[in-house]
């Protein structure tokens, strides 16, 4: 070459010479390069060619092996080459096990060059074994043998001979012995840099692409029908798309060497499209960012190659025939482009050939046609790689494809962890036990002309990939039992050259690669910016031509759809399609991964489903596709607005509505569960039919009808949820019901896809698989039940997609299933199915290929149901309390305040034990479960509040009773007469006459009801007091409570407010609060200042949950509603005037009755009486319907007057009442209060002088009623007294609400009192400060004449109108009676509280709270073991004393022994009595530990203090500034708690450890068990932290920027909305948040204000350590500002936006 020459030798195996690999014109660079190789060469030197990824380096290699007539042994290095790949590999052969030369050692002795092909793919510790025989041309060999260089051993054999030297074991190394090295520079491209030994030890050659004048002229060669103009445009794009400029933008290199491919096409095609064509070629719309589209696209237009728009691309395939003749293995391909047919000729398989859109399993849409005729014309030169997403139907196009030219496929999965030995070969043994290697379907798909699917090229790694770079580009392979597959044309060449039949060649171990064999590759879009999804780079660029699989357009999917599913219904159909597309066109990543679960595979899933069961919502189909059940809110929400925005209802939960429906029968060998039916299957192996304990309830029921009705479809089935959530119950009872028998599989992190299928055993020196359940379950048509799903690694869980995709999967013993009967496989059963298990997975889902159901936590009245199943003796208040519980724990797991989820396991274990132990209390059962949480002090303190909310008093004792202290009531006395005059006067017998009307009834008025959630707290959650629970009414604070009353009904208090007018009804043990605005009903229709107050009352039966609301109007002088309670009529009474309403609601009437007296009060005393109160005199007449016949015409009351006789002379007998009840005390409450038998009719009146008083005998009896009084010492003053707010009360008149209740079953009055009526001191011992309350309630029980006042907390919130409020009531509570022995009050504030007071439910309430917390009596716990001593028992005696009193066991011998027998003692048996010496077990109970000395509590409290104050003196910090930074920082720690919790999962999951192979030691590697039967070392794995792969990008730690407004209106609207302080606290959470993650996030805080946008607060190189230096950042944002007034955000954050983009550190 040139003017250096190389003397050519013979070689001894000329089949090893390279063929075929000179170009016809050679261009003088390459010249060049091979004189260069030459020269090195000759000097004995060997060479590296360095350059960018693509076959030339190779290609030069191999054309000077050829010119030189040099044997080659190449061998392709990747990640999992191994030193025993390159020196020497034991076999076995006849039960011995021998070393074979491998490459290295045989190219060395053999006189071959060696070519290494990636070296920057090998791992560091592979290469430097051949550093010695690079440098000195030695190697010390595994047998034993050792290589020695051509001079040395030469030398030596001058002096010995060459038995000596092989009795040595001495070899020669030959001196034509080469390497050529061919490598990538790293860094520029991902790899291993080179290691500097092994690096020295090389010549370098940098083989850049060919000038453009050479390639140019090769170009004009390849395509002489392309206008020249095009190209150059093409190959100045490649040439501009490589240079360094191109690489400074992150932009892969162009694949220059297939550029001759495309032009292949053009010049078939001239009309197509140059840009269409550069998107096959380099697909940067998928594979690049905004920048880098940009980028390309600027080159595009500079070259004018942008003629995307205006050039037809072909639109379909015409016609596809067979050609016969020379030509055999080809098709004639018609295609349509520019209205012109074109045919040309591709390879086709070994079948007949199909017409396109003739298969019934495709549907033809133009898109699809396109697609499909633009891979003709890529087929007929190169590869082809189909990029798309998930479902979106490449395996399909694919098939179709295949199909149409006649190809057999040949699907291969890939996954993350394959090897390069699992693409290419694998070691297995033979029957006798010696090693062998077995091809995979790669390389036999090669040898027969197959197409091969390798789907998800993007999941396996780019090193194990390199090994196939040599097939695609040359169609040559090198395989690791010295097998060589070459090109076809070479391998005739060679027949040719050496005269050799196929057979000879074949002895040789050398095999044509077929004509038609061709692979297409499948994958997903490369993530652009993922550091590990970015797959698609410079070197699998230069290996396919690629073609993007869009997602259909809506009228074409639509029409696939009603192709595959006729029957489907259309409208369900066109309301998917909205939803779908809508959510593609997003440009928001929640909507786009919520679009990749609804692909066309989805669809079509979904549209076969609905065209099944056409009744079935489409809403639920779409939620269950999504998951929807397991999605974040954000996403959650974004989800059913879509579905909102495409008018797809959801329909009410059925469950409640048809519970009865959801029942499971087997019936004449048929199971129905609700509606669906299917039938019972028989089994061969029947005790592999699960059977569960299982307790049925609706929601269960739910999930498995519609698991039956996805079964009948013939799908597999993914079931998610939580941990405990009973998926596993769910499945057994499922196939129990079906009667079909399971194989059980669990996946966790070391599962592989080996052991997924098959497990490998020696026996014998032989290697056996034993069939995995998998195999089984297919073999045998079982159930496979695969668990924990989400535990194993994504490419095992992709293994199952092919199977359960194409029904076919290969094993690791080479045997296969499949779908139909072939040799050496393994056929499906039809009944195989599978069922997979997966906890909640994390968000953008894995979309699964199986159909997914959603189970979760039962709902709340199913899971009671069912706990009752398992507890059916643990009373239901505890089951409600534990469901109410754990709701809620599992709500805060869904939002991330907690991580663990609760779930309905725990509970069920908490009830088993409750149902057998019931002494024990639930506080303690329930640390069962919660233990493992009591170490995390924020985990306990979310815990115990959410526990103590419901009701469950954990960490209380039995002794913390905080009930009210009582009094002693008065003595009864009796206080004189009433009597009614009924006599003949008409002074005193009053004829009242009355009016009917009806009344003018409007509307109705439609009025918005909406329901809020209410936090409901059990108060009884640390100690046992009156108050049951309390909850707050979502009120505004302008608000003003009016009054409150109570029903039987579906709500039970109803509380009615003014300011607006506004009612809220509420359950007693509900959840929710229901609030209607009444500001439409009552409109404000008085100008000036408008104070209305609202009346509320229940209605009765038949109009039960009814209410009736009254406002009273100042014009009117309406005074109040007077409700008669349960029954249709109320009574109106107008203050100061001479007249009665008594409104019927039912009848729709009012009557008004004239009376002769002025009224104050009315009370309804019995039905059709009333006591009416004149005012002024205050004295009391009695008004009756007239009680003769015919009256009922006349339309006439009577009042009678009612005189009152003191017994003494005092004060009370006129006094107006406050309350008089409106039925009578039972006789035996009665009796009890007036300490005598007595049965009478009577009345309890309340006034301000008494505590009650008891009038007998009224209203029924005419004779004297005798009143009998418990007298107060003071009367009750009206008003309240000053206020510690607002001072004194303004208020005119007496109060609206008079706050007093007659419990009668109790035997109890119940008042309201302000403080200053209650007699504090009294009460609370002189050195006690009494509470802050709003009001006591006053409750004075006549059964056990004892007086009691119970304080009501003050409200946190309260209404600024104080003077409106305080004529509502004379305390800010108003109260209504609950049940027998209760009251509701609620506060100004909008406070309910439910209190106990009768001493009945007070007693049963605190045994239940009692049984909760459990009988620890402290004694101590002695443990017994009952022995049978074989002895009997004679006469029973005394026994001896034993003067020293020492402890005796057994024998019957000592009186005061234990377990013996005859004598007195303990625990023995015969004894005449017991007798204890006083002999004891200690056990120190829970009580004990938990009585911890005060000493010992107050010296560790003391401790604390003093390290707290050491702590505050180290960073200089006052307690002072400590409680002020408390005050931000207590604010927020349960968010700060929330968003660790996050931050340590994403580091949890960032630092799992992953496998290293290829180890000395560890696990036994099941891959590698042959490799050790022959002994080698390196066959175990260990799990380690993966080094991050070499060229990938430097994890850096993310940036924050917080942006936080410090202008002076924050400073000066602080004290309106509190803006400033939650700013502040939002500071403080995310400095407290990112403490310690400080390599994870890096975070500065800017401020933001009138006087510029960059006021820095915290720098993202100097953050706040503790809290002092947290502190100055709060103080310098929210105090110490200068304030600034104008505003700037906008500006503000554009310019954080452009410092973060500019410094590209997003």
């Amino acid at each position: 070459i040139g003017e250096i020459s190389y003397v050519l030798k013979s070689p001894r195996n000329p089949e090893l010479v390279p063929v075929n690999h000179m170009m016809e014109a050679l261009p003088q660079m390459v010249t060049q390069h091979l004189r260069w190789i030459m020269q090195k060469d000759l000097l004995g030197q060997d060479v590296f060619l360095i350059g960018p990824p693509g076959p030339l380096r190779r290609s030069i290699a191999m054309q000077y092996l050829e010119l030189t007539k040099r044997e080659v042994e190449y061998v392709a290095l990747s990640r999992d080459t191994t030193e025993t790949d390159l020196k020497q590999r034991r076999e076995i052969r006849s039960g011995t096990a021998f070393y074979i030369d491998q490459c290295a050692v045989r190219a060395a002795t053999e006189g071959r060059i060696l070519v290494l092909e990636g070296l920057e793919k090998a791992e560091r510790n592979v290469l430097p074994v051949l550093n010695n025989l690079l440098e000195n041309r030695e190697m010390q060999l595994e047998d034993g043998r050792f290589l020695m260089s051509a001079q040395r051993y030469d030398k030596l054999l001058e002096e010995h001979t060459k038995d000596e030297l092989d009795a040595w074991k001495i070899v020669r190394v030959s001196e034509d012995f080469r390497v050529i090295a061919l490598g990538l520079p790293v860094p520029r491209y991902k790899g291993n840099p080179l290691d500097p030994p092994l690096r020295s030890r090389f010549q370098a050659r940098d083989i850049y692409y060919l000038p453009f004048k050479d390639q140019l002229e090769h170009l004009y060669r390849i395509g002489p029908n392309v206008p020249p103009e095009r190209v150059s445009q093409l190959l100045s794009l490649a040439t501009t798309l490589c240079s360094q400029e191109s690489a400074s933008l992150s932009l892969p290199d162009f694949p220059m060497d297939n550029l001759p491919s495309a032009l292949a096409v053009l010049n078939l095609f001239p009309m197509l499209s140059a840009q269409q064509l550069v998107q096959r070629l380099y697909p940067y719309e998928v594979m690049l960012g905004k920048e880098g589209r940009t980028a390309v696209e600027g080159v595009l237009s500079r070259f004018e190659l942008t003629d995307g728009s205006t050039k037809p691309s072909p639109t379909a395939v015409l016609s596809v025939e067979s050609v016969n003749g020379d030509h055999a293995g080809q098709a004639a391909i018609t295609l349509n482009i520019a209205n012109q047919n074109i045919t040309f000729q591709v390879p086709s398989g070994t079948r007949p050939s199909r017409p396109p859109n003739s298969s019934p399993a495709f549907i033809g849409t133009p898109t699809h046609d396109r697609l499909l005729a633009e891979m003709m014309q890529s087929h007929l030169v190169k590869d082809i790689c189909l990029i798309g997403a998930k479902g979106c139907g490449k395996s399909v196009i694919a098939r179709e494809f295949a199909d149409m030219l006649g190809y057999s496929i040949e699907p291969i999965m890939l996954y993350q962890d394959m090897t390069a030995r699992d693409l290419l070969q694998q070691r297995y043994t033979l029957p006798n036990g010696d090693t062998a290697w077995r091809a995979s379907p790669l390389v036999t798909a090669a040898q027969e002309g197959k197409l091969v699917l390798l789907d998800g090229i993007h999941r396996v790694n780019l090193g194990t990939l390199a090994v196939l770079s040599r097939l695609l580009h040359d169609r040559e392979l090198a395989l690791y039992d010295g097998t060589r597959l070459l090109r076809w044309d070479r391998y005739q060449t060679l027949k040719d050259e050496l005269q050799l039949t196929d057979q000879e060649l074949q002895d040789r171990s050398i095999f044509p690669v077929h004509p038609s064999f061709r692979i297409i590759a499948l994958a997903e879009p490369p993530q652009v910016g993922s550091t590990t999804q970015q797959w698609l780079g410079p070197e699998i660029l230069t290996m396919f031509l690629f073609h993007t699989v869009k997602p259909l357009a809506k009228a074409e999917e639509t029409a696939v759809i009603q192709g595959m599913i006729p029957n489907v219904p259309k409208e369900a159909v066109e309301q998917l399609q909205h939803l779908t597309h809508s959510l593609r066109k997003s440009n928001d990543p929640t909507a786009l991964s919520l679009a990749s679960s609804l692909s066309t595979r989805q669809l079509l899933r979904i549209c076969r489903r609905l065209s099944q069961y056409p009744q079935e919502s489409v809403a639920h189909a779409v939620n269950k596709a999504c998951l929807s059940r397991f999605l974040p809110s954000l996403a959650r929400s974004a989800l059913q607005k879509s579905l909102v925005n495409c008018s797809i209802e959801d329909q009410p939960d059925p469950a409640s509505e048809q519970s009865h429906l959801y029942t499971c029968t087997v019936k004449d060998g048929l199971l129905t569960i609700g509606n669906v039916s299917a039938p019972v299957y028989s089994p061969d192996e029947k005790m592999k039919v699960p059977d569960v304990l299982f307790y049925e309830n609706v929601q269960h029921m739910m999930v498995m009808q519609d698991m039956l009705k996805d079964f009948l479809l013939g799908e597999h089935l993914l079931l998610v949820g939580n941990q405990g959530v009973g998926k596993n119950k769910i499945v057994d009872r499922f196939l129990h019901l079906m009667n079909r028998p399971r194989e059980y599989l669990q996946l966790h992190r070391d599962t592989t896809v080996q052991t997924l299928t098959l497990q490998p055993s020696v026996r014998d020196g032989i290697i056996i698989y034993v069939d995995s359940p998998l195999v089984k379950a297919v073999k045998m048509g079982h159930i496979l039940v695969i668990d924990e799903a989400d535990k194993a690694p994504t490419n095992v869980t992709c293994i199952l997609k092919t199977l359960v995709e194409s029904g076919e999967m290969i094993l690791a013993d080479g045997r296969r299933i499949v779908s139909a009967r072939r040799p050496n496989a393994i056929p499906m059963h039809p009944d195989f199915r599978m069922i997979v298990l997966a906890n909640r997975p994390g968000f953008p889902y894995n979309n699964y290929v199986i159909l997914c159901h959603a189970v979760d936590n039962p709902k709340p009245q199913a899971e009671f149901a069912m706990l009752k199943q398992y507890g059916p003796d643990v009373p239901d208040a505890i089951l409600q309390k534990l469901v109410a519980a754990f709701g809620e724990l599992r709500a805060m797991a869904d939002q991330g305040t907690i991580t663990y989820p609760y779930s309905t396991r725990e509970v069920v274990n908490i009830v088993k034990h409750l149902q057998k132990f019931p002494e024990e209390g639930l506080a303690n059962v329930v640390r069962n479960v919660f233990d493992f949480d009591s170490y995390n002090k924020d985990m306990r303190e979310v815990l115990i509040t959410a526990l103590h909310k419901h009701g469950i008093p954990i960490g209380a004792k039995p002794t913390s009773l905080h009930l009210a202290k009582e009094l002693p009531l008065p003595d009864c006395k009796m206080a004189g007469y009433w009597t009614i005059n009924q006599g003949g006067s008409t002074r005193r017998k009053l004829l009242c006459p009355t009016e009917s009307h009806r009344i003018d009834v409007k509307g109705p008025v439609f009025l918005r009801v909406q329901s809020y959630p209410s936090e409901r707290h059990e108060s009884r959650s640390m100690s046992f007091t009156e108050e049951q629970a309390h909850w707050q009414i979502p009120m505004n604070e302008v608000n003003i409570v009016c009054d409150v009353t109570t029903a039987n009904g579906i709500y039970s208090i109803y509380v009615a407010t003014c300011n607006p007018v506004s009612l809220y009804a509420m359950k007693e043990k509900g959840d929710s609060v229901q609030c209607i605005e009444l500001y439409d009903v009552f409109p404000r229709t008085i100008s000036g200042v408008w104070k209305p107050f609202v009346s509320v009352a229940a209605l009765g039966n038949p109009l039960q949950d009814q209410v009736v609301l009254h406002e009273e109007q100042v014009s009117d002088q309406s005074s109040g509603v007077l409700f008669r309670h349960g029954l249709l009529i109320c009574t109106l009474l107008y203050l100061d005037r001479s007249q009665l309403d008594v409104v019927d609601v039912l009848e729709g009437q009012v009557h008004t009755i004239s009376l002769p007296i002025n009224l104050k009060a009315v009370f309804l005393v019995a039905e059709d009486r009333w006591l009416l109160v004149e005012s002024k005199t205050d004295r009391k007449f009695l008004l009756t319907k007239p009680m003769h016949m015919g009256a009922e015409d006349t339309g006439v009351c009577q009042l009678h007057a009612i005189s009152e006789d003191a017994v003494n002379t005092g004060f009370g007998t006129t006094t107006a009442p406050q309350e008089v009840s409106n039925e009578q005390l039972p006789n035996e409450n009665l009796s009890t209060a007036l300490g005598q038998k007595i049965v009478s009719p009577n009345r309890i009146l309340c006034d301000t002088n008494t505590y009650a008083n008891v009038i007998v005998g009224f209203p029924d009896l005419m004779s004297p009623n005798e009143v009998y009084s418990f007298t107060r010492s003071s009367p009750i003053t009206e008003g309240r007294g000053p206020d510690m707010f607002f001072g004194s009360s303004k208020r005119t008149g007496p109060a609206k609400r008079v706050n007093c209740l007659c419990l009668l079953s109790a035997n109890q009055v119940v008042r309201a009192l302000p403080p200053s009526q209650v007699p504090l001191t009294e009460i609370y011992p002189k050195d006690v400060t009494p509470p802050m309350t709003v009001a006591y309630l006053e409750v004075t029980d006549l059964n056990s004449k004892k007086l009691k006042y119970i304080p009501v907390p003050r409200s946190s919130s309260m209404s600024p109108y104080t003077v409106w409020i305080s004529k509502v009531s004379d305390t800010d509570v108003v109260m209504a009676p609950l049940g027998s022995g209760g009251v509701v009050t609620v506060d100004m504030g909008g406070y309910v509280r439910l209190w106990e007071t009768g001493l009945d439910n007070l007693q049963r309430s605190l045994l239940e709270w009692r049984n909760m917390i459990g009988a620890e009596d402290g004694r101590p716990i002695q443990i017994t073991i009952q022995r049978d001593s074989g002895q009997d028992v004679s006469s029973p005696k005394h026994g001896k004393i034993d003067p020293r009193n020492a402890p005796h066991v057994g024998g019957n011998q000592w009186a005061g022994g234990t377990g013996g027998r005859d004598t007195a003692g303990l625990g023995g048996k015969g004894g005449p009595y017991r007798l204890d010496a006083g002999h004891k077990v200690y056990q120190i109970s829970q009580a004990e530990k938990d009585a911890v000395p005060v000493e010992v509590k107050r010296a560790a409290r003391e401790m604390a203090e003093k390290v707290f104050k050491q702590r505050l003196k180290e960073i200089e910090m006052s307690e002072y500034d400590a409680s002020t930074y408390e005050r931000f920082s207590g604010a927020v720690r349960r968010q700060v708690q929330s968003l660790r919790i996050i931050l340590d999962s994403l580091q949890a999951k960032g630092k799992e450890r992953q496998w290293l192979r290829n180890q000395a030691l560890g696990e036994l590697d099941d891959a590698k068990i042959i490799d050790g039967l022959t002994g080698e070392k390196a066959i175990y794995k260990r799990r380690g932290e993966l080094e991050p792969e070499l060229g990938s990008p430097q994890q850096k730690p993310k940036r924050l920027r917080l942006l936080a407004d410090v202008s002076g209106s924050m400073y000066r609207f602080n004290g309106v909305d509190g803006r400033l302080e939650r700013s502040m606290e939002a500071v403080c959470m995310v400095m407290e948040a990112l403490e310690s993650y400080e390599h994870k996030f890096k975070y500065d805080i800017m401020g933001h204000s009138g006087d510029g946008f960059d006021i820095e607060l915290v720098r993202c190189d100097k953050v706040p350590k503790n809290n002092k230096e947290r502190l100055k950042v709060l103080k310098v944002h929210g105090h110490e500002l200068p304030l600034f007034f104008l505003y700037c955000s906008l500006r503000s954050t554009y310019n954080v936006i452009k410092i973060f983009t500019s410094k590209t550190i997003i």
